[in-house]
């Protein structure tokens, strides 16, 4: 097993731990018992079982042969060989599931969360468009992978492939990376426009502006593991991109939620600082009027004046 892939993923592995832990802690100190925990949190943690057999599986993966031949090595296929080309495969199978499945699930945990942050906004509609995207693309390429490109099914540990889609997944890979980076550009987009809106100082945008850098990073890590597989399909350099994808994906759906905890590790004021008076009272302010545009459509409503603990909880819940 390859001593790099093993120190990177489960380097990884920690980090991306402890960044989710740090998370639900400011999120259960923020509301005040872990009974008032949101769906995202534990979709979250969900991500985190995926993301769990992805790094114990790709560990296998990068120690194991599969149905993937190189035509220039001329191997021998012997009764042993072939068992352990067919379990390398099944692992491969299973690394690109969960792979998508962490990855998808990260992107639906960011959109919930964006959801939140733009309701009675305009960017709420382009929040719903992009989950749209996302959920279409997620089912056209789990068709196209489970139905259509290796039929049948069990061609994917077939050795050798009668069917080289069996073994290269070039049209899967091609789907995947269409939907996958269009979609990430679509969400780090997303929220740009209330950035460049907001009174923050610009120290301040410039920590947000890191953790989009991260988000970039994610991008450019989704478009590397896909070169690399299109360029060096008998390499393993995919499987150090496929880990940096993942972990820095978890961790930009999660830093945002981890202020409440910092401030109060590290005793710091409000994100805010000097402009938070004028940010609250913008925040207020939008609250106020949705509630106005809501109570139009239904006369059943009531128009009340956000708390300020409720009001505490959205200015700091998040960065």
């Amino acid at each position: 097993m390859s001593s790099n892939i093993v120190a990177e993923s489960w380097t990884w592995y920690a980090l991306v731990w402890f960044v989710v832990v740090c998370r639900i802690i400011s999120q259960i100190l923020l509301r005040g018992s872990i009974k008032k925990l949101r769906p995202d949190d534990g979709l979250i943690l969900f991500a985190m079982m995926t993301y769990t057999v992805l790094i114990v599986s790709i560990n296998i993966v990068s120690d194991t042969a599969s149905n993937l031949i190189d035509p220039e090595d001329h191997v021998v296929l012997t009764p042993e060989s072939l068992r352990e080309r067919r379990f390398g495969s099944k692992m491969v199978l299973i690394v690109e599931q969960m792979q998508i499945s962490t990855v998808w699930i990260v992107k639906t945990c960011l959109l919930i969360m964006y959801y939140r942050l733009t309701l009675g906004l305009a960017q709420n509609t382009a929040v719903k468009l992009v989950a749209v995207y996302i959920a279409i693309g997620w089912i056209v390429m789990e068709i196209l992978y489970f139905g259509v490109w290796c039929r049948p099914f069990s061609g994917y540990w077939e050795v050798p492939p009668s069917n080289p889609q069996c073994a290269t997944a070039l049209h899967h890979l091609i789907t995947n990376a269409v939907f996958n980076i269009s979609s990430d550009i679509m969400i780090i987009l997303i929220p740009i426009p209330l950035l460049l809106r907001t009174h923050w100082p610009l120290k301040k945008k410039l920590i947000l502006c890191v953790v989009f850098g991260l988000g970039g990073f994610t991008i450019l890590s989704a478009v590397l593991n896909k070169y690399y597989s299109f360029t060096q399909p008998y390499g393993s350099q995919w499987t150090f991109w496929y880990i940096r994808e993942s972990s820095t994906a978890i961790i930009v759906a999660n830093l945002p939620l981890t202020w409440t905890l910092i401030r109060r590790v590290f005793s710091v004021g409000s994100f805010r600082g000097g402009s938070g008076r004028r940010s609250s009272a913008a925040i207020r302010s939008t609250q106020t009027e949705n509630e106005r545009k809501h109570a139009a459509y239904n006369p059943h409503s009531t128009i009340r004046e956000p708390s300020s603990s409720n009001q505490s909880q959205e200015v700091d819940g998040t960065l």
